[in-house]
């Protein structure tokens, strides 16, 4: 069977998302064009780490350009999307290598997200290997999702995602585990119940 591969070459929206309350969020990327709707899922962790190295990799573009690069500081007002995820929310794929790279000729970043694939392996060469050989399958590998983003949709990303990872639930001031509504068990407090 070929790779499926979810291609938005410009997207008319491309965003991090939930869905479910704090403590229970499934996390989501999303991107859509042309009456086209692709969501994957992912882990709160891979979204903010996507976020981090999306702001790092285009502050790196305009160092290397010395500033003359599209690429904005921060990310323009005009451009933001705090809109909810389009429905019908569903999941594709769950996301499990995601990869980032800048074309400099067409001044793009391009996001892949590709499927989490289990592989069965005998020993840890044996692994090493199935892995490179099904990041190198273009052909037969596992379905991805690849956006291309201008600097400014790239910011603009990156600020919402951070966003959408921290209007989950506080931290604990003491543990910094997350506190739930009703409180939680507080390590640092020798098992007492802490109030949120």
């Amino acid at each position: 069977m070929s790779r499926q591969v979810f291609l938005y070459d410009p997207p008319e929206r491309f965003v991090a998302g939930t869905v479910g309350l704090p403590g229970r969020r499934t996390f989501f990327l999303q991107a859509s064009a042309a009456g086209r709707l692709t969501s994957v899922a992912l882990e709160k962790t891979q979204v903010a780490a996507l976020a981090e190295r999306i702001d790092e990799l285009l502050d790196e573009v305009v160092r290397r350009t010395g500033g003359n690069a599209p690429v904005p500081a921060v990310a323009p007002a005009d451009v933001a999307d705090t809109a909810p995820l389009d429905n019908p929310v569903e999941e594709e794929f769950r996301v499990g290598t995601m990869a980032l790279a800048w074309d400099g000729e067409e001044q793009r970043m391009i996001v892949e997200a590709q499927a989490l694939v289990e592989l069965d392996a005998d020993s840890e060469e044996d692994l090493a290997e199935a892995e490179e050989r099904l990041l190198q399958d273009e052909e037969n590998g596992p379905p991805m999702l690849r956006v291309r983003l201008t600097g400014a949709q790239a910011r603009a990303f990156a600020k919402r995602a951070l966003d959408v990872v921290n209007a989950g639930r506080p931290p604990c001031p003491l543990c910094s585990l997350p506190l739930d509504p009703e409180g939680h068990v507080c390590p640092r407090q020798n098992g007492y119940r802490r109030g949120a």
